[in-house]
C-alpha cells in the first residue's frame, strides 16, 4: 500500500505479478506498507470534528491513537513504549517505507517502530489509519518495489533495524487476535476526555 504522494511507479508490476499482490493507497501520507492476510494488524478509526477526541492540530490529534496502541500492548506485557509527539521525522528512508520513519502517534520500543500511523482528513472528520506487524521483515515489500537487487541488499539490513514485529516484543502472543479485542473494547472508554 502506497501514502498518498508516492508515484505508483515506486512499484514494480512485475513482482506485483510473480507475488500475487495488489497494487493500493491510502489516503494518508507516509512510505509504502506491505500487506499479506493476518500480517500486520490494521485498525482505522474515525474521528468526527465535534467528538471529544478530535483536536485541530495534527501533529496532537494522532497522539491518542498511539496511547490507545501503548496501553493494549502494556496489558500483554509490553513495558517501556513511546508515543511519538510532535512533527513528523521521515529520516532517509521514512519517505520510501512507513516504519522507516517517525510521525505523530506512532508506538516504538526504543528506536524500533511499532506501531505506524497516518491520518486523512476532511471538513467532516479525521480518519487514522494505524498498524503493527506481527512479524516485521522489510523484504516482502523491497521485493515489490522498482529498485534493483543491489539496492535491495543494501537496503534490507538497514530496514530490518527499524521496526520490531508484536510477536517478538510479547512473545506469549501467538496471532493478533488479543490485542485487538482489547483494543476494539477499550475504545469507547477514551472519548471520555479530549487529548492535550
Amino acid at each position: 500500500m502506497l501514502g498518498s504522494t508516492q508515484p505508483p511507479e515506486l512499484v514494480d508490476p512485475l513482482a506485483m505479478r510473480h507475488r500475487e499482490v495488489e497494487l493500493a493507497r491510502r489516503r494518508g501520507g507516509g512510505g509504502a506498507v506491505y500487506l499479506e492476510p493476518g500480517n500486520p494488524l490494521w485498525l482505522d478509526a474515525w474521528i468526527p470534528r465535534d467528538d471529544s477526541l478530535w483536536a485541530a492540530d495534527v501533529s496532537v490529534a494522532a497522539e491518542w491513537v498511539g496511547a490507545w496502541w501503548a496501553d493494549a500492548l502494556g496489558q500483554l506485557g509490553a513495558r517501556g513504549l513511546t508515543v511519538h509527539a510532535g512533527r513528523s521525522v521521515p529520516g532517509d528512508l521514512g519517505e520510501l517505507v512507513c516504519f522507516a520513519g517517525r510521525g505523530p502517534g506512532e508506538v516504538f520500543d526504543g528506536a524500533r517502530k511499532v506501531v505506524g500511523l497516518s491520518q486523512w482528513r476532511s471538513r467532516d472528520g479525521a480518519l487514522f489509519s494505524s498498524c503493527a506487524y506481527v512479524a516485521w521483515d522489510p523484504m516482502p515489500l523491497l521485493e515489490l518495489l522498482n529498485i534493483d537487487e543491489h539496492s535491495q541488499a543494501e537496503l534490507a539490513p538497514r530496514l530490518a533495524q527499524v521496526a520490531v514485529g508484536l510477536r517478538q516484543l510479547v512473545p506469549s502472543m501467538t496471532d493478533a487476535s488479543r490485542l485487538r479485542e482489547l483494543m476494539l473494547g477499550a475504545f469507547p472508554s477514551l472519548g471520555a476526555s479530549p487529548p492535550a
